[in-house]
């Protein structure tokens, strides 16, 4: 294996990415057909990693699969320009990239070439199918078992080589093609058989070797140009034929066997084997044995044999004597096709053969008695060197002492291992021996050989001896008992409170020395020692909801040492087992949540976190606070168990924001406590899953409650701002519009009064009563206008108390100063009724010449109809247009 392992190393170490070969070349015999597999291309992957994709420098005429095969993508005859091209490999990882070049040629042809080919290559005919003639079944006379195809192996080619012929008599009235599958086709070898799917001729694209695959199983598929299937599948089975192209291989180059000196003649020595990766059926892989030379050869040439068949190597003559000869050395050959020395191959390895000592001679003690000592509680202590004698073969069986303590150490703490080198006995210590229980040993040890002593032959009374250890007294360490110590306290207790006394003892009982106790480790510093006596007193209140208790134990280490020579100390632990009491009020758990504006479809989930244990936590009582009244009015609570509860909205719908929800948990202990803890709820739009909107998602993803608030009252400010600004802008806007229709000398009212009247009674009607424009009331009183003829924007005829009656303003001397002194009481007077019944107008209403401007084109009242058409009607109409069109003020 371990052979196995390096060759594969260093085959590893020389493989080389990319391809193996310099160029690649196929013979055609005519020209190219479209599909037509021409040969296939090897890419060389060392670690097996490498995902490649393979492309052609003529992509229009040539394609590369993933299994390197090269196909035709069209047909056209054999020319010099498409004699060669490069097919590359690219890594799709790394882009490196490779390529190698394609030589195309088409074979020599001659006279009779045609006819001399179909000769050659047999043709293969899907069996026909069962057809009915005359109401019987027939079936057409030909062979149904297609035989193997053998073809040898490592042909030269050239390739692709033709094999055979596949073809279907349907093949005359329908277009088909063919196809093979299989392994060495379509599945791992691929591409080692292809087949023209036109022509159904089948190839090998390359050398064979049967010492790989033996034998490939194909199936060959005729199917029409729609996919149909047209024949059953027919197998082809190709056999490999095996040729002698391997040598044979020891499994070893070098043999080592022993035999024992005196051994009789037929005596087994040992087996060599040899491979041959040949077909064993065949001569080729038939070995044979010989032994073509023996060093040193005395006392005989031919002290061995080998077995042709087997290889079993055996003594054929007496007189193996070690101390004549050693070792020999065979050379063994094996040659296959049977031994054949002329058409055979052949290989030859090394056989080694040991002559073996036989043990006459015992091992002997070059002393009676042996001394050592060594120091109590030590192990591993070489105590005593035994040295012995053997007259045998230095490091064999027969010399290697092997030693065995046969009294004085009943309860095993001493072993004796040999030395490999000087074959003398090491005496150790294996288990911890104390001074004050054995001061003194006195061991009896014998000596003998790996092997058996030869027949005949006893133990003379040297190869015993006795051995005197002597123990050596030390300081030893202090140790607690019982270590660990565990004690079971309250939680709480107060400091100065006397737990318990941890005191160590000293082994050394032969030697006066004192104890003092020191704290080692103490995590939560919560305990102190006394250095005389040991004991362990609180310092520190014991809580066991503490991150330094572990599984309600507390674990404090504690340093015991003495005044020996060297001063020696031991640790021991003291375990604490906390026994909880209720000082740990429940708190609610999460601290935050969501729900939504409205009860449902969404509700809170909450339990208790109590940092106390059973029975001192759950079942929990959860209940909502008296005071702020807005909690129980909003919110309600159910207890689900005894761990967990549901709070709800009370309430059909909650403002979107962060609501803070006083909960009041009470556990279980014995008095049992209670907390009132914060649950801060975040109120928020939510869709018809429950989940919040996307403002509520960026809220809860980065911006707090503060800054939503800053920046919604910061956007709140700008519109205020904006608004007032427009609202400025129009007032002034409108000022100036009424002060330019009111000055400008261009528009003067009475000027435009005198175009409207030209059509009431012509030149006369320029002389008009002032006074009538200011109290129109006087001239046509209110109850002799009809009904139906009022204007719906009117003053109406019933009184209106709630209205305070404005001042009649003053005559004025001029149309426009009346106007405008009108229109200044109008704006600044916060009665004024919300219709233009101010009567400055009213002299147009019904009755009078010119008639009433305001229900002209008009079909409906004030409240239906759409005066935006007055912004189209120039300056004069603007505060019209800003009264009945819909403006801010």
């Amino acid at each position: 294996m371990l052979q196995a392992s390096a060759e594969a190393s260093a085959e590893t170490a020389l493989c080389k990415t990319g391809f193996p070969e310099d160029a690649y070349s196929a013979v055609l015999s005519q020209g190219v057909h479209e599909g037509q597999p021409l040969l296939n291309v090897k890419f060389s992957n060392c670690n097996g990693k490498r995902k490649v994709q393979y492309a052609s420098s003529e992509p229009a005429d040539f394609k590369v699969d993933e299994d390197g095969v090269v196909y035709a993508l069209r047909s056209f005859p054999l020319s010099s320009e498409h004699a060669k091209f490069l097919v590359y490999a690219q890594d799709k990882e790394t882009q490196e990239k490779w390529q190698v070049a394609v030589r195309l040629s088409l074979k020599p042809t001659s006279p009779g070439d045609s006819l001399k080919e179909s000769q050659e290559i047999e043709e293969i005919v899907f069996p026909r199918q069962l057809t009915k003639h005359n109401g019987h079944l027939q079936r057409q006379k030909r062979d149904w078992v297609i035989p193997p195809i053998n073809l040898p192996e490592n042909s030269k080619g050239p390739f692709p080589q033709e094999l055979v012929r596949i073809r279907s008599d349907r093949d005359k009235n329908l277009s088909l093609r063919y196809s093979v599958t299989g392994p060495g086709a379509d599945q791992p070898p691929t591409g080692i058989f292809i087949i023209n799917p036109i022509s159904g001729q089948l190839s090998v694209t390359k050398p064979l070797d049967r010492e790989q695959i033996a034998r490939f199983h194909l199936r060959a598929h005729a199917v029409d140009i729609n996919g149909n299937q047209v024949e059953n599948p027919i197998d082809i089975v190709i056999n490999v034929i095996d040729m002698n192209d391997n040598r044979p291989e020891f499994l070893h180059q070098v043999w080592n066997g022993t035999v024992p000196e005196g051994s009789k003649p037929g005596t087994y020595v040992m087996t060599v084997t040899a491979i041959d990766d040949d077909d064993p059926n065949t001569q080729n892989g038939m070995l044979r044995y010989r032994i073509l030379s023996q060093a040193p050869s005395t006392p005989s040439p031919n002290m061995f044999t080998i077995n042709n068949e087997t290889g079993d190597i055996i003594t054929v003559a007496a007189g193996l004597d070690r101390e004549k000869v050693q070792q020999y050395t065979l050379i063994i050959q094996a040659t296959d096709t049977e031994g054949n020395p002329t058409y055979g191959l052949s290989n030859t390895a090394t056989a080694v053969i040991t002559v073996t000592d036989v043990n006459d001679n015992p091992p002997e003690f070059t002393a009676m008695t042996f001394y050592g000592e060594v120091p109590e509680n030590r192990v591993d202590v070489i105590v005593a060197n035994l040295t012995v004698t053997d007259k045998d073969q230095p490091h064999t069986p027969s010399w290697n002492a092997v030693y065995r303590i046969s009294g004085g150490d009943p309860t095993g703490r001493f072993a004796i291992q040999t030395d490999p080198n000087s074959n003398d006995g090491l005496v150790t210590v294996v288990k911890p021996i104390d001074f004050e229980t054995n001061r003194m040993f006195v061991l009896t040890v014998a000596a003998e050989n790996q092997v058996p002593l030869a027949k005949g032959i006893q133990h003379p009374p040297q190869s015993t001896a006795t051995v005197s250890v002597t123990v050596i007294d030390v300081n030893e360490n202090p140790y607690f008992t019982p270590n660990p110590k565990v004690i079971r306290q309250e939680e709480g207790l107060h400091a100065g409170t006397v737990l318990t006394a941890f005191t160590a003892q000293d082994p050394d009982r032969y030697m006066q020395q004192n104890i003092r106790y020191t704290k080692l480790s103490d995590p939560a510093n919560w305990l102190k020692i006394d250095p005389v006596n040991g004991q362990v007193t609180t310092i520190a209140v014991l809580d066991r909801e503490s991150p330094n208790v572990k599984n309600n134990i507390y674990n404090a280490t504690f340093l015991a040492s003495d005044n020996g020579i060297p001063p020696m100390s031991g640790t021991g632990t003291l375990q604490i087992y906390l026994l909880d009491i209720n000082d740990n009020a429940p708190q609610v758990l999460p601290k935050e949540a969501e729900t939504c504006e409205t009860p449902d479809p969404s509700s809170i989930n909450i339990t208790a976190l109590d940092y106390d244990i059973d029975p001192n936590a759950g079942p929990f009582a959860f209940d909502l606070p008296l005071s702020p009244v807005t909690i129980k009015r909003n919110w309600t609570i159910t207890r689900l168990n005894g761990d967990f509860a549901q709070l709800n909205l009370k309430i059909k719908f909650l403002e979107a924001g962060i609501y803070e929800v006083p909960i009041i948990i009470t556990d279980s202990g014995n008095p049992p406590k209670s907390n009132s803890s914060i649950l801060r709820v975040k109120v928020c739009q939510c869709d018809s899953n429950g989940d919040c909107t996307d403002v509520d998602r960026i809220v809860g993803a980065g911006l707090g409650t503060g800054a939503i608030i800053a920046i919604l009252l910061c956007i709140i400010i700008l519109l205020i701002l904006v608004l007032m600004f427009v609202v400025w802008m129009k007032r002034r806007d409108k000022e100036r519009q009424a002060k330019q229709l009111l000055i400008d000398p261009e528009d003067d009212v009475r000027d435009n009064i005198l175009k409207y009247d030209e059509e009431g009674g012509g030149e006369e009607d320029q002389d008009y009563d002032l006074s009538q424009l200011q109290q129109p009331d006087t001239v046509e009183p209110d109850a002799i206008k009809p009904v139906g003829i009022r204007r719906l924007d009117e003053r109406p005829i019933h009184a209106e108390p709630q209205y305070p009656v404005r001042s009649a303003a003053p005559h004025p001397g001029d149309i426009g100063d009346f106007i405008n002194e009108g229109l200044k009481a109008a704006d600044n007077d916060p009665t004024a009724p919300p219709y233009d019944s101010l009567l400055v107008f009213d002299y147009e209403g019904s009755g009078s010449t010119a008639g009433s401007l305001s229900s002209l084109n008009s079909s409906s009242s004030g409240g239906e109809q759409d005066y935006d058409y007055l912004n189209d009607w120039g300056p004069r109409f603007k505060k019209l247009a800003d009264m009945y069109g819909g403006g801010d003020d």
